[in-house]
Protein backbone atom coordinates (compact mmCIF):
# COMPACT_ATOMS: atom_id res chain seq x y z
CA UNK A 1 0.00 0.00 0.00
CA UNK A 2 1.35 3.44 -0.74
CA UNK A 3 2.56 5.42 1.62
CA UNK A 4 1.92 8.99 -0.38
CA UNK A 5 -1.48 9.88 1.28
CA UNK A 6 0.70 10.38 4.92
CA UNK A 7 3.27 12.12 3.07
CA UNK A 8 1.50 14.80 1.81
CA UNK A 9 0.41 15.88 5.55
CA UNK A 10 2.31 19.14 6.49
CA UNK A 11 2.96 18.10 9.72
CA UNK A 12 4.60 21.00 11.92
CA UNK A 13 7.92 21.30 13.65
CA UNK A 14 6.93 19.22 16.44
CA UNK A 15 5.43 16.33 14.01
CA UNK A 16 2.12 17.36 14.88
CA UNK A 17 -0.89 18.29 12.40
CA UNK A 18 -4.26 19.94 13.92
CA UNK A 19 -7.58 17.31 14.42
CA UNK A 20 -10.80 18.81 14.04
CA UNK A 21 -14.07 16.08 15.06
CA UNK A 22 -16.98 16.81 13.49
CA UNK A 23 -19.90 14.62 13.91
CA UNK A 24 -20.81 12.88 10.74
CA UNK A 25 -24.56 13.88 10.82
CA UNK A 26 -25.58 16.98 12.21
CA UNK A 27 -21.56 18.67 11.08
CA UNK A 28 -21.41 19.94 14.80
CA UNK A 29 -17.38 20.60 15.78
CA UNK A 30 -17.04 18.43 18.70
CA UNK A 31 -13.33 18.97 19.37
CA UNK A 32 -10.20 20.34 18.05
CA UNK A 33 -6.96 17.65 18.96
CA UNK A 34 -3.45 16.99 17.41
CA UNK A 35 -2.29 14.08 15.71
CA UNK A 36 1.00 13.17 14.60
CA UNK A 37 1.94 10.31 12.38
CA UNK A 38 1.19 7.35 14.50
CA UNK A 39 -1.92 8.68 15.79
CA UNK A 40 -3.21 9.39 11.94
CA UNK A 41 -2.16 5.74 10.99
CA UNK A 42 -4.00 3.97 13.96
CA UNK A 43 -7.13 6.12 13.14
CA UNK A 44 -7.58 4.68 9.91
CA UNK A 45 -6.20 1.64 10.94
CA UNK A 46 -8.61 0.97 13.99
CA UNK A 47 -11.05 3.22 12.29
CA UNK A 48 -11.52 5.47 15.81
CA UNK A 49 -10.00 8.86 16.56
CA UNK A 50 -6.72 8.43 18.12
CA UNK A 51 -4.85 11.34 18.74
CA UNK A 52 -1.84 12.45 20.38
CA UNK A 53 -1.81 14.01 23.95
CA UNK A 54 0.39 16.83 24.34
CA UNK A 55 -0.07 17.24 28.13
CA UNK A 56 0.28 13.56 28.29
CA UNK A 57 3.36 13.21 25.85
CA UNK A 58 1.68 9.84 24.33
CA UNK A 59 -1.41 8.23 22.31
CA UNK A 60 -4.57 9.42 23.46
CA UNK A 61 -7.21 6.52 22.08
CA UNK A 62 -10.30 8.98 22.41
CA UNK A 63 -12.92 6.81 24.94
CA UNK A 64 -9.91 5.08 26.45
CA UNK A 65 -11.25 6.16 29.44
CA UNK A 66 -14.65 7.44 29.17
CA UNK A 67 -15.85 4.99 26.84
CA UNK A 68 -16.99 7.70 24.34
CA UNK A 69 -15.34 6.71 21.53
CA UNK A 70 -15.31 8.48 17.96
CA UNK A 71 -16.13 5.76 14.88
CA UNK A 72 -14.27 7.02 11.84
CA UNK A 73 -16.70 7.42 8.81
CA UNK A 74 -14.56 10.22 6.48
CA UNK A 75 -10.80 11.70 6.70
CA UNK A 76 -10.16 15.07 4.80
CA UNK A 77 -7.19 16.91 4.46
CA UNK A 78 -7.62 20.87 4.20
CA UNK A 79 -6.35 22.71 1.03
CA UNK A 80 -2.92 23.57 2.66
CA UNK A 81 -2.40 19.99 4.04
CA UNK A 82 -1.96 20.79 7.51
CA UNK A 83 -5.56 20.27 8.88
CA UNK A 84 -7.67 16.61 9.34
CA UNK A 85 -10.81 16.68 9.26
CA UNK A 86 -12.55 13.79 10.73
CA UNK A 87 -16.28 12.86 10.48
CA UNK A 88 -17.05 10.74 13.14
CA UNK A 89 -19.79 9.20 15.79
CA UNK A 90 -19.53 9.83 18.92
CA UNK A 91 -20.61 6.98 20.87
CA UNK A 92 -22.07 8.07 24.00
CA UNK A 93 -22.65 11.51 22.67
CA UNK A 94 -20.16 13.22 24.49
CA UNK A 95 -16.76 14.76 23.42
CA UNK A 96 -15.60 16.87 25.91
CA UNK A 97 -14.61 15.80 29.19
CA UNK A 98 -16.94 18.53 30.58
CA UNK A 99 -19.67 15.73 29.81
CA UNK A 100 -20.90 18.15 27.68
CA UNK A 101 -21.70 16.72 23.63
CA UNK A 102 -18.91 19.17 22.32
CA UNK A 103 -15.97 21.08 23.39
CA UNK A 104 -17.61 24.25 22.30
CA UNK A 105 -20.10 24.82 24.60
CA UNK A 106 -19.69 28.53 25.57
CA UNK A 107 -20.70 31.61 22.81
CA UNK A 108 -19.79 35.08 23.28
CA UNK A 109 -22.72 36.69 24.53
CA UNK A 110 -23.74 40.33 23.21
CA UNK A 111 -21.57 41.77 27.01
CA UNK A 112 -18.64 40.09 25.75
CA UNK A 113 -19.01 37.47 28.04
CA UNK A 114 -18.53 34.04 27.57
CA UNK A 115 -21.76 32.24 28.05
CA UNK A 116 -22.52 28.46 28.37
CA UNK A 117 -25.45 27.11 26.30
CA UNK A 118 -24.80 23.72 26.63
CA UNK A 119 -25.74 21.55 29.36
CA UNK A 120 -23.89 18.75 31.06
CA UNK A 121 -25.04 15.84 30.03
CA UNK A 122 -23.43 13.79 32.35
CA UNK A 123 -21.22 14.73 35.30
CA UNK A 124 -17.43 14.18 34.41
CA UNK A 125 -17.12 12.79 38.17
CA UNK A 126 -19.07 9.84 36.90
CA UNK A 127 -17.71 9.39 33.80
CA UNK A 128 -13.53 9.67 34.94
CA UNK A 129 -14.62 7.60 38.16
CA UNK A 130 -11.49 5.66 39.42
CA UNK A 131 -11.71 2.22 37.16
CA UNK A 132 -10.30 0.20 39.85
Amino acid sequence: MSEQWIEQVKWDEKGLVPAIAQDHISGRILMVAWMNEEALRLTVEEGRGIYWSRSRNRLWRKGEESGHVQKLHEIRLDCDADVVLLSVEQLGGIACHTGRESCFYRVLNDKHEWETVDEVQRDPNQIYANKD
